[in-house]
């Protein structure tokens, strides 16, 4: 059965890159932390969500890759970026990922996107992330995750 089109895309994008049939359809929902864990079979904290913010006085998309189990700490992300960020609404992240919540993947937007990686994600392997759509993942591990998306490892998680 053929790939749904983001996900398709997600696929494409990924093999153009030597990484061709990473892409799986799962029968449920994959679009929470807890559901991708459940769905695929491994632990929360090997998903790698993806977090789109908006710079508050800037407008632009910053993408944050966290560990499904840990919290982000949102004063940490603004003070990297030098401005405060605020959640933005569905259409502004399908603008700015050409993906819908719950199926952002951590790499293949149309536009290049500041990306910042939660450093606890290096102490795991494999890890998933989504591939487009609430029903789509791709495995890779952390290290593929920092080369392929480009992003920067920093401290993310919010004290507990």
């Amino acid at each position: 059965m053929p790939l749904a089109p983001s996900a398709q895309k997600v696929e494409d994008w990924l093999a153009a890159r030597g990484l061709a049939g990473r892409v799986t359809e799962m029968p449920d929902s994959t679009r929470t932390s807890a559901e991708a864990a459940a769905t695929i079979g491994c632990t929360v904290a090997q998903i790698a969500k993806s977090l789109l913010f908006r710079g508050r006085d800037s407008g632009r998309p910053v993408l944050v890759i966290a560990s499904g189990i840990n919290r982000v700490d949102e004063a940490k992300v603004a003070g990297l970026l030098g401005e405060r960020i605020t959640r933005p609404d569905a259409d502004f992240v399908r603008g700015a990922t050409g993906y819908v919540i719950g199926g952002v993947p951590p790499v293949a937007h149309d536009a290049a996107i500041t990306t910042l990686i939660d450093a606890d994600l290096l102490a795991l392997d494999p890890i998933w992330a989504a591939a487009g759509t609430p029903f789509a993942v791709f495995r890779l591990t952390a290290t593929e995750l920092v080369a392929l998306s480009g992003g920067q490892v920093v401290d993310l998680k919010r004290a507990a």
